[in-house]
Parts: C-alpha cells; sequence; structure tokens
C-alpha cells in the first residue's frame, strides 16, 4: 500500500495553493501511490480574516477544490485534501476536509469537531471559534488505504474520537494539520505514536510546514506511523512530496499483540472516594 504526502507552505493566494495541489496529484499517481493527502487549509493560510474571507466561499465555488477533482480523475489517485477553509452555516467558516476518488466524486466530508481556542506562550494566541463552526459528527470512510477515520490538527488532543473511529472500523488515522513551531517541537510526535498505539491503526499526518505569507510559522514534519508506533516517514521541515509503503498486515499483527480494540471498555462514571 504506497500513500503520498504532500507537505506544504501554503499561502494567501488560493490559486497558487491549488497549482501546487494539482502538481502533487499528479506526480503522486505518477509514483504509483494509491492515495495522497494534503495538510489542513489547503486551499488558504490566512490569519488576516478580514482579508480571508474575501477568498473563502461555498464549496460548490471553491476553485481549489473543483481543480483537485479534476486532477485525481487524471491522475487516476485518490486524494484526501486535510481540510479547505469554506464558506459554512450561519454565516460562520467552517474547517472541512475531502476525501475525492479516482474519479473526483467526493466520497466524504468532515468538519473540525475541536476547535483551536488557545494561548500557546509569548505572544501567540488563537481563536479558531472567533471565524468558524464546529462539526458535529466523526466520520469514517472506506478507500483504497482501508477504512479512513477523519479529523484535523487540534482534534489529535482528544484522544476519544480516535477511539471511536477506531471502534468504528478505522484502519487509517488522518490528522493533517498547520501545527504551531511551538507546540510542534513539544507535542506532535508524542500525539501521534500515541493515537497509533492506542488505536493500533495507522496514523497518517500532512503538514504545512516552514513561514507562510500571513507571517504564521508551521512545524512541518509530516509523518506516517505504524500501529506499532514506528515513525515510517518524517518529512522533516522543507515543502514537497513524499511516498511510504505501508504494510496493511501490521494492523492485524499489533491487534493480535495486544488487543486493544477487544479489551477497550465504555468508563464508568467516576466516583470520588470521600
Amino acid at each position: 500500500m504506497k500513500l503520498a504526502l504532500l507537505q506544504m507552505q501554503a499561502g494567501i493566494d488560493p490559486a497558487a495553493n491549488a497549482r501546487t495541489i494539482e502538481a502533487a496529484i499528479g506526480e503522486a499517481g505518477e509514483t504509483g501511490a494509491a492515495m495522497l493527502f494534503t495538510p489542513e487549509m489547503s486551499n488558504l493560510l490566512d490569519r488576516d480574516r478580514v482579508r480571508a474571507a474575501g477568498a473563502i466561499v461555498a464549496e460548490t465555488d471553491d476553485a481549489v477544490l473543483q481543480a483537485a477533482r479534476d486532477a485525481a480523475a487524471r491522475a487516476g489517485i485518490w486524494v484526501h485534501l486535510g481540510s479547505l477553509a469554506v464558506q459554512g452555516q450561519g454565516g460562520r467558516f467552517a474547517n472541512r476536509a475531502f476525501v475525492i476518488d479516482a474519479t473526483g466524486a467526493i466520497r466524504a466530508r468532515y468538519d473540525k469537531l475541536h476547535l483551536f481556542d488557545v494561548d500557546v506562550g509569548e505572544g501567540e494566541r488563537w481563536r479558531e471559534s472567533a471565524a468558524y463552526g464546529a462539526g458535529d459528527a466523526a466520520i469514517a470512510v472506506d478507500c483504497p488505504a482501508g477504512r479512513l477515520g477523519l479529523s484535523i490538527c487540534y482534534d489529535l488532543r482528544f484522544p476519544a474520537l480516535y477511539a471511536a473511529l477506531a471502534d468504528a472500523g478505522a484502519t487509517i488515522l488522518a490528522v493533517p494539520a498547520a501545527f504551531t513551531r511551538p507546540t510542534g517541537v513539544a507535542h506532535w510526535e508524542t500525539l501521534l505514536r500515541a493515537r497509533a498505539i492506542e488505536n493500533a491503526a495507522f496514523v497518517v499526518a500532512a503538514a504545512q510546514t516552514g513561514r507562510h505569507a500571513d507571517g504564521r510559522e508551521t512545524w512541518g514534519h509530516s509523518l506516517v506511523v505504524d500501529p506499532w508506533g514506528e515513525v515510517l516517514l518524517d518529512m522533516g521541515e522543507a515543502p514537497g512530496l513524499a511516498t511510504v509503503t505501508c504494510d496493511p498486515g501490521a494492523i492485524e499483527a499489533a491487534r493480535n499483540r495486544i488487543a486493544v480494540l477487544r479489551h477497550r471498555r465504555a468508563i464508568p462514571r467516576v466516583e470520588v472516594a470521600a
């Protein structure tokens, strides 16, 4: 099972980001990869929300989404667009992932459940909920890589989501991201390996990297982790495309060694002893 990951340095121009994605889809198809994974906010990375609002449109009008669908059909490859900024409900934006099949059809959508409202420190403050609405459903979809459980960036810190996806049959967990440098240095690899180990599943995490046109800095280090927690691919900090071959047999092997899914129990209420 060969997978391709695009590590991006997306900017404030959706047309330029679309060209990067189109080229990556074509290149990934030429490598024989079954599926390409892109990062969070593949169409637009712009912290200036007034400026960004002019470029965020309904998904039916999003040129990056259409370009990716057309390119997937030309290359005959599945594509997981880690997320796009699109118009949502009630005048708010949505941080939405798309799974596109080899004919260009959209097979699944997922809106980010957990919004990034944090104070990282050193003056770095983020309030995603100020402009974006949260999703209300966990989503898994069957694709050439297996049953794919969808998540986006900050979702990574909430293991119950991944447990639910694995319990629903997911064998590969997607974690597209635009992790900040401080949180990336501190937590990125640790959390990804933990989610893989806890669920005996592959984790595929395509990431944004470097200094972006809006002034932010992201961590990069797109990773693929196997069900035993071993890192199969680390893309470092340079933008570009990489491929990795994953052995589907590793899922059953890990789950036979430590049967975490079979042993997992619903947690009863917590009683605080006097």
